[in-house]
């Protein structure tokens, strides 16, 4: 994976806690409860999409570690 592609995933990371902070702000700010159903699922497949963007990074730097050893 070149440096590039490493950047690129650590910027998606990013902007999926971001969504999931702005997603949680308004959770908290509404009332209306099927809004916050709606928002908590989509919280939860931004989660889900973080999630395998940070275990695709651990997977290549544990596959780089074992390559140095």
């Amino acid at each position: 994976m070149t440096q590039k592609e490493l950047l690129y995933i650590e910027d998606a990371i990013g902007h999926e806690q971001n969504i999931i902070k702005i997603l949680t702000y308004y959770i908290d700010n509404i009332n209306e409860s099927d809004t916050k159903d709606y928002l908590r699922d989509e919280i939860g497949k931004h989660v889900v999409q973080k999630d395998n963007l940070m275990n695709l990074l651990e997977g290549k730097a544990n596959e780089w570690s074992i390559n140095i050893r």
